[in-house]
């Protein structure tokens, strides 16, 4: 909490202008909400835009000032002095009504990223509102929860949310996915960790990736939503990261055991083993996970199954960006017709299923209605029909093989559709929809969008731009022996 130094205030406070100024700010709000009775001849006056022009010349000039805030920090030897008025100040924050109720001069010890931003802070407690950049929300967040500016605190964590695709130079999400931790706050703590999870390749190639802690680098090793080209991928990043940070050895072991080397080729694999330098320094902790993965790729399926448990996380593949997991889909108009396309994958991650392919079929509709707004005849006047507006279908995407057969024993599909978006001019996964083993389809495709709109935010250039990914999961079908 802040230091104080200070005097004592006299007995009467004069609120001098500012007082003058709130009583007008609440009479025009009253006034506003008067009820004028129908009356046509009413009008609301509103000038209140040149109140809040006011209130800033209040601050910037210190008319009727009745306290003074000293604001030091360790990055410069001369306080920064804010003439400023007890009662707008109270009114935002609670932390100020306390701190200035027995003294007109407070001195403050903030650090220099939140002394640089304090005039800001101090503007919005005047006037209501605060422009800020990316690197300046944690320092603004800060201020307002040191003193508890519960509006600007909301406002800011919102900020945050909301510009967690905004390009910059070192990148920012992983910082605020840092600071959301020490700081308590789940929402944008998800919310960070969704974003990276969704756009990881994006992140695995920047300045960020560096600063990823252990623990979000273990949360996000055992997500298996992760987006990224292939588990290789993952693994050549996750070597960058040890070689820089040179954790313990426990926990250099725990990140490389989640890795999935079930989902990596055993040509890839083999030269791991030969050019790894990291591989190399802990084979001793991975040498059960290698050995596993060369006999899953030796085997077939049926008769891995029946030695392991491959109902397990080693075995299920991320969302896997390569042709081999599935395809782009860019639709244009998407509005206007239904669309169709088809395309193959490989049959399973294994070796032994290298040469098998599936065909995909794969069903676009703009506007399928479901049964209950379906046209129906009206009992009330014959043949009528009940209208039916486009607007009340919604869109559909259903996902079928055009094939059967019997090396899909033992196997399940689950697919998985990245839709990508334009987002402070990147393309970025804006959402992920997953299909359920049994389903072709997933009941929420898309409800809340809206496609009609050439500005709609899931449009990029007036089209659909979709990643259809089929995830095979190899079940047990005989009980693991112990």
């Amino acid at each position: 909490m802040a230091r104080l130094t200070g005097t004592r205030p006299v007995a009467t406070r004069r609120w001098g202008c500012a007082a003058a100024f709130l009583l007008l700010l609440f009479t025009v709000q009253a006034a506003q909400k008067a009820d004028f009775s129908g009356d046509s001849t009413a009008a609301t006056i509103n000038h209140s835009l040149t109140l809040l022009q006011r209130l800033q010349e209040l601050l910037q000039n210190g008319n009727g000032s009745d306290s003074v805030l000293r604001v030091r920090s360790a990055a410069s030897d001369e306080p920064k002095v804010f003439h400023t008025h007890q009662l707008l100040l109270s009114l935002q924050s609670e932390v100020f009504e306390s701190l200035l109720r027995n003294q007109s001069v407070v001195t403050l010890h903030e650090p220099p990223e939140t002394a640089a931003l304090f005039e800001k802070f101090i503007r919005y407690l005047y006037c209501g509102g605060v422009s800020i950049l990316l690197h300046q929300a944690i320092p603004m967040h800060q201020l307002a929860s040191k003193y508890r500016v519960w509006g600007l605190q909301r406002g800011v964590a919102e900020y945050m949310r909301t510009h967690l695709a905004s390009e910059s130079s070192q990148g920012h999400v992983v910082g605020w996915y840092h600071y959301a931790v020490r700081v308590g706050d789940a929402a944008l703590q998800e919310s960070c960790l969704q974003f990276l999870a969704w756009n990881l390749s994006a992140v695995l190639g920047s300045a960020e990736w560096g600063s990823v802690s252990v623990e979000l680098l273990l949360l996000l090793l055992e997500r298996s939503d992760l987006v990224l080209h292939s588990e290789l991928e993952l693994y050549t990043a996750v070597e960058g990261w040890l070689s820089r940070r040179q954790p313990e050895a426990p926990v250099a072991e725990r990140v490389l055991r989640a890795i999935r080397y079930p989902m990596i080729a055993p040509s890839q694999l083999f030269r791991l083993q030969a050019q790894s330098a990291v591989l190399a320094r802990h084979r001793g902790a991975v040498q059960d996970l290698l050995f596993q993965a060369f006999q899953f790729h030796a085997a077939s399926p049926l008769h891995f199954a029946k030695y392991f448990d491959v109902n397990c996380s080693m075995f299920l593949p991320r969302n896997y960006l390569a042709p081999s997991w599935g395809s782009q889909w860019v639709i244009t108009n998407p509005a206007r017709d239904d669309r169709s396309t088809s395309f193959q994958t490989q049959l399973g991650p294994s070796s032994h299923d290298a040469g098998k392919r599936v065909t995909w079929n794969v069903l676009f509709s703009p506007r399928w209605l479901p049964v209950s707004l379906r046209p129906v005849y009206s009992d009330s006047v014959a043949g009528a029909i009940q209208p039916v507006r486009i607007e009340d279908g919604r869109p559909r995407l259903v996902i079928t093989p055009a094939m059967s057969s019997p090396d899909f024993a033992g196997v399940s599909f689950q697919k998985t559709v990245l839709v990508g978006v334009r987002q402070q001019g990147r393309v970025l996964v804006k959402h992920a929809y997953s299909f359920h083993q049994s389903s072709d389809e997933t009941a929420d495709f898309l409800a809340h969008a809206d496609l009609q709109k050439r500005t709609s935010e899931y449009l990029i250039d007036n089209s659909l731009h979709l990643h259809i990914i089929i995830k095979p999961v190899y079940h047990s079908l005989i009980k693991v022996k112990k």
